[in-house]
């Protein structure tokens, strides 16, 4: 891999020393760097774990434990060296050594786990004394039965009893590290704490209703009641026990059932299943015993939220999206809606609380993941480690230094720090064994391209819409996203329809080709005509990068990025139709003949993309502030509302427009306007055959709500409830 000091030098603005053999040869460098007490990149990753001990050992020896430079590792060789175009792979390895030298994420809050090694094995009693044994004495250890196995394999439970045993119906297992709660009934007549397992009661039952886990099967049970007779010494055995509820607590669970306790796909740390065979996933039980952190990965701000108003039930999609079974709907107390006033008509209690169902995450299950905040329409929830801001940052630098150092159609691939990190090493690798073995570098794999810049995210669902059209207006043509078969399968498809709706916008305002795409893949052989494929649909990118920096809130940082696309765009439609599954943007359409204007859309509507006039009976709209939620929609009563999923580029999108107004309606006594025409006629027309309504007070529907009261306590000809 051809590398020039001095190019890349002027990228880092620093004088830089090229090591060829930094491996180990060279440790003596890395060690003279680190002990200058500055900040130090290594461009490499061979030799990462040696580095960091040398790092720690220096360090201990002189300063204290963790008392040594930062050190940041970045692999320029197997994404950059190793591939066919490395001679033009400068540019790409400028950006990655400028974008490691960032400063990392600031800290967030952190979710604590404490577990003190309290397991619960649940299964087959013999294969759970198995699993139990091979795990040795460093775990507290209960057995959960489950019957007695096969006895011919594993001869049921032990003569000798080395555990405690549980027994029962289980009912309920629910939690996570150091805090999951088992619920169960005990409805078996043999208590296995009395039980010595002598096996007298084997013996004696006619019916072998009892097996070596010393639990009766009731199915078979004929009630010859021989085995009460033959445990008088232990008493283990009480048909007449009357079945109770328990539970306890425990800190980790080992599950061998064939149908586990938990069906989602990230399942709660702390919870594993095995199926017996290989013992290494045991080890990491065993690892699981102390005090451990995460950080809070997701913040959630429910005034933003779009999820429910008026006993109606919104967006859903990150609780439909979540892998982790974190999100749930609950509910809460939520304040007043914005904007106290009462408008012209309108039903809103001034300052009234409202109960309501709202989302709760749940930060013990929470993986990190982020997609929840990818589907978000508004902006609710925002992932929060690293912060959107950060990764802008992040985004800008890479992009910005290819840009400077002479590359062109940069394309940004979004991988994980674990599985698509190891695919992308092991196709430089290829791409290094097919080049040695057919002597010419265009045979064989050709590696990751010179115009190809991998990201390592956390995950690679946590980025969404508003960054990869903000990647888009900073000079990037196009955004992909690795996944492998970590990523839950419902996590492709919200990526694919994010994509969508990115995909349309750039498309209606005329950038030609395909800017994003899902790229599944097994292992490296899935990527390796990675170049071949993808360059052949490259893309047009704007003209000019974009200066703008991310913001903190979502909605912000997609009006900036589509501000900046429209405005250098090729085309200029007034407007670009979108998916409507999952599209953030959009307007309403309104059948003004049914609409009564009784303002209970304005109400629902979450982020105030719906107002009332309160002079005038109107209904506006500000489309840049819909989010497409559909809360107005199933609010009205009148079903006179549908969504328009589109993207307005004339100006009256971030203006408010009267989407219907009427004649006010005035009171018949005062003569002050109170509501709308039709709304008051529609009223009318639907109580005048009520046997309530009849004469004088059919006549107050038409009074504002004073004279209404003055006429009820001024009447002369009618019987008040006071004078009965």
């Amino acid at each position: 891999m051809p590398l020039d000091p001095g190019s890349l030098g002027a990228a880092l603005n620093e004088n830089l020393t090229l090591h060829s053999t930094l491996c180990r040869r060279e440790a003596g460098a890395f060690l003279k760097a680190i002990e200058s007490g500055e900040d130090v990149v290594v461009a490499c990753t061979q030799e990462k774990r040696l580095f960091t001990e040398l790092a720690e050992q220096t360090a201990g020896a002189e300063r204290g434990a963790t008392a040594y430079a930062p050190i940041r590792f970045v692999n320029i060789r197997e994404t950059g060296g190793w591939s066919r175009d490395a001679a033009q792979a400068s540019p790409k390895i400028a950006a990655l050594l400028v974008a490691a030298h960032l400063p990392e994420p600031e800290p967030v809050a952190t979710v604590t786990y404490t577990s003190t090694g309290r397991l619960l094995i649940i299964g087959e009693l013999g294969a759970a004394e198995r699993a139990a044994e091979l795990l040795g004495d460093d775990l507290g250890i209960t057995l959960f039965t489950q019957g007695a196995g096969d006895t011919m394999g594993y001869g049921g439970a032990m003569q000798e009893r080395r555990y405690p045993v549980l027994g029962g119906q289980i009912q309920a297992l629910t939690g996570w590290l150091g805090a999951f709660e088992l619920k169960w009934l005990r409805n078996n007549p043999i208590d296995l704490d009395l039980c010595t397992r002598c096996n007298a009661c084997l013996v004696a039952c006619p019916e072998a209703a009892i097996g070596l886990d010393y639990q009766i099967d009731l199915n078979l049970c004929q009630s010859h009641r021989a085995c009460v007779k033959a445990c008088q010494a232990a008493g283990a055995i009480d048909f007449s026990r009357v079945p109770e509820t328990a539970s306890e607590t425990f800190d980790l669970i080992l599950d061998l059932r064939a149908t586990p306790a938990f069906s989602q796909h990230a399942l709660p740390q702390g919870y594993l299943r095995w199926d017996g065979r290989d013992a290494k996933p045991l080890m990491t039980l065993r690892a699981l015993v102390g005090e451990f952190e995460k950080p809070k990965f997701v913040l959630y701000k429910q005034k933003l939220c779009a999820h429910s108003r008026n006993e109606k039930t919104g967006c859903t999609a990150c609780i439909d999206v979540c892998s982790a079974s974190a999100i749930s709907s609950e509910r809460g107390v939520a304040g007043p809606p914005q904007g106290a006033e009462r408008p012209l008509g309108g039903q809103r209690s001034v300052g009234a609380s409202q109960s309501r169902q709202r989302v709760l995450v749940n930060p013990n299950l929470c993986v990190g993941c982020g997609t929840c905040s990818t589907v978000c329409p508004s902006g609710a929830l925002s992932y929060a480690y690293p912060r959107a801001s950060e990764q802008g940052v992040r985004l800008k630098t890479l992009l910005a230094t290819y840009a400077r150092c002479g590359g062109k159609d940069a394309a940004l691939l979004l991988h994980s720090q674990e599985a698509g990190a190891r695919l992308l090493g092991d196709l430089g690798r290829l791409a290094q064994l097919d080049s040695g073995t057919h002597g010419n570098q265009h045979d064989g794999t050709h590696g990751v391209p010179a115009r190809v810049l991998p990201i390592a995210l956390w995950h690679t669902s946590s980025l969404g819409l508003e960054v990869w059209l903000t990647a888009m207006a900073y000079g990037a043509s196009q955004v992909w996203v690795l996944m492998t078969d970590e990523e839950a399968p419902q996590y492709h498809e919200a990526i694919r329809s994010q994509m969508a709706v990115a995909q349309a916008i750039l498309t209606g305002l005329g950038y030609q080709g395909e800017h994003f795409r899902v790229l599944h893949a097994r292992d490296a052989r899935d990527l390796a005509a990675l170049d071949a494929d993808l360059q052949a649909a490259a893309a047009q990118c704007v003209s000019r990068g974009a200066g703008f920096a991310v913001q903190s809130d979502k909605r912000a940082t997609l009006e900036l990025a589509l501000d900046h696309l429209i405005a250098h765009a090729p085309l200029r439609p007034e407007v670009i139709a979108l998916p409507a599954t999952s599209s953030p943007l959009g307007a309403l359409v309104i059948n003004k003949d049914t609409c009564t204007l009784c303002l209970s859309c304005v109400n629902a509507c979450p982020a105030s993309a719906l107002q009332d006039n309160p002079d005038s009976p109107q209904l506006k709209f500000i489309e840049k502030n819909c989010v497409q939620c559909g809360l107005c929609v199933k609010t009205c009563p009148e079903q006179a509302l549908a969504l328009l999923p589109q993207l307005n580029l004339a100006p009256r999108r971030k203006e408010a427009v009267v989407l219907n107004e009427m004649k006010p309606y005035t009171c018949v006594r005062c003569k002050q306007p109170f509501g709308t025409l039709k709304a008051i006629e529609a009223m009318l027309g639907k109580l005048s055959g009520h046997s309530m309504f009849q004469g004088a007070a059919l006549e107050r529907l038409k009074m504002c709500g004073d004279c209404r009261v003055i006429d009820i306590y001024s009447a002369q000809n009618e019987t008040k409830i006071t004078d009965l």
